[in-house]
């Protein structure tokens, strides 16, 4: 960092406020520094760091397997877009197996918080009376759960508004000239699938037209959906929203068994708008989720943005809570939501 400091003709300090806080600095003098540290490829040294600051640098994410009849396309997404945003604040992702749906994940967050001085974690899958939350803040833990089904007032989290996206959907189906517009989801009691049925039916009453009748739910299985959806095609829907793209490749498997063209005969739009639909089916319509927007919006929770270190949860009082947003919407086809202590 002294040699960075020499180059640029500035304070140590002033090079650590580039790196860590950049709008403390004057656009030039960050330009200055910056262009020192590209020159003289310069990186902090993190186990010194860490020494200095008693955190490993480090936020735990467990991965679960999907729940069964979901889809979990969007999590690999998700997952790199946390990384990089994590790794911009200089902190690594340790990605863990976390224990099957239900079982209890305390183990694991005492395991690595003790052994590997893991700062923070990411939760997932996250529903009500999760118990996570509380194992987590009661030991003053800091996390932020990509999802806002265990939410209370005193949580941070971070969602995709998924009933946004089908609503958006439904009104552009609309704008078309589509009048009988269908939803193939997944079983009821699912949250997120819920919440996209949700956003597909206020968009059908938005626009006076009925849902009744209008609603099937399969498995996220391209076969059941071929099955679930054949019924409403041959009953004279115009178009289907897809609470995945597998569920929306199932529609396109049911419309051509019964001698009809996606697209032309009837519109479909998917969800998730993944690289697999896209290969199998290129003219798809499909929502994509804002992941990118997702990774950035775990960031300044799980890490303090004056100074890059961890934001113990709790820790704040009521006056620093009252200068957060109660909830921030970033707008898009499923649009981000995200929600500060």
């Amino acid at each position: 960092m002294a040699l960075v400091a020499q180059r640029s003709g500035v304070s140590p300090q002033t090079v650590s406020n580039a790196i860590h806080s950049p709008d403390l600095l004057a656009p030039a003098t960050l330009e200055r520094v910056r262009r020192s540290i590209d020159e003289l490829d310069y990186r902090p040294h993190q186990a010194a760091r860490s020494l200095r600051t008693r955190s490993s640098r480090l936020i735990g994410f467990g991965v679960r397997s999907p729940i069964e009849g979901t889809s979990g396309l969007g999590m690999e997404r998700f997952l790199h877009a946390m990384s990089d945003s994590a790794s911009q604040a200089g902190y690594r992702v340790l990605v863990f197996a976390a224990p099957a749906d239900g079982e209890d994940e305390s183990d694991c967050y005492a395991e690595l918080s003790r052994e590997r001085s893991v700062d923070a974690f990411v939760l997932t899958n996250t529903y009500r009376g999760d118990r996570r939350p509380g194992w987590l803040r009661q030991r003053g833990i800091p996390f932020v759960a990509f999802g806002r089904w265990a939410a209370r007032d005193t949580e941070d989290w971070v969602d995709v508004d998924g009933a946004h996206g089908t609503g958006a959907a439904v009104d552009h189906l609309v704008s078309l000239g589509h009048r009988r517009i269908a939803f193939l989801g997944w079983r009821r009691g699912l949250r997120v699938g819920d919440d996209r049925a949700r956003g597909w039916r206020e968009g059908m009453l938005r626009h006076g037209l009925s849902a009744r009748g209008l609603r099937v739910s399969a498995a996220d299985d391209v076969d059941a959906a071929r099955e679930a959806v054949g019924g409403l095609i041959e009953a004279g829907v115009t178009a289907v929203v897809a609470a995945s793209d597998t569920l929306a490749l199932g529609c396109y498997r049911a419309l051509r068994d019964s001698g009809r063209e996606p697209g032309r005969d009837v519109a479909v739009v998917g969800f998730d708008d993944s690289a697999a639909a896209a290969l199998l089916s290129p003219n798809l319509s499909s929502l994509r989720q804002p992941m990118d927007e997702v990774g950035r919006g775990l960031r300044p929770v799980v890490t303090e943005p004056d100074q890059g270190t961890p934001a113990r949860s709790g820790a704040r009082d009521a006056d620093s809570r009252a200068d957060r947003p109660g909830e921030r919407r970033v707008h898009g086809a499923g649009r981000a939501l995200s929600r500060r202590r």
